[in-house]
């Protein structure tokens, strides 16, 4: 399985951004896909999940602000990011994975908030 991470770039806060997805290959024993973001100088944080049946979950910091989603027919997942703080600067993962565990990683997309 590979993953493939776009969208990512400069924007102001308060603005907004979409990243995607996409994923090639198959795992049928997939069944949660993730998004992940390292700042600099941070660990890794879990930012959203969601699930083959549509179940999401969201780090605190991001709820009401950011929406996970996903469009089987095209195999990507999208991260929209609303009300951009410079907090939310990092480079933000894909991965995919069963339960809590990742098994695959894409590579990262960085997104930097002006303030």
């Amino acid at each position: 399985v590979q993953l493939q991470a776009s969208g990512g770039g400069l924007v102001q806060a308060g603005g907004s951004l979409r990243l995607s997805c996409a994923s090639s290959g198959s795992d049928f024993n997939i069944n949660r896909m993730f998004w992940y973001r390292q700042a600099p100088g941070k660990q890794r944080e879990l930012v959203a999940s969601i699930t083959s049946g549509g179940t999401t979950n969201y780090a605190d910091s991001v709820k009401d602000r950011f929406t996970i989603s996903r469009d089987s027919a095209k195999n990507t997942v999208y991260l929209q990011m609303n009300s951009l703080k410079p907090e939310d600067t990092a480079v933000y993962s894909c991965a995919a994975g069963g339960g809590t565990l990742v098994w695959y990683w894409g590579q990262g997309t960085l997104v930097t908030v002006s303030s």
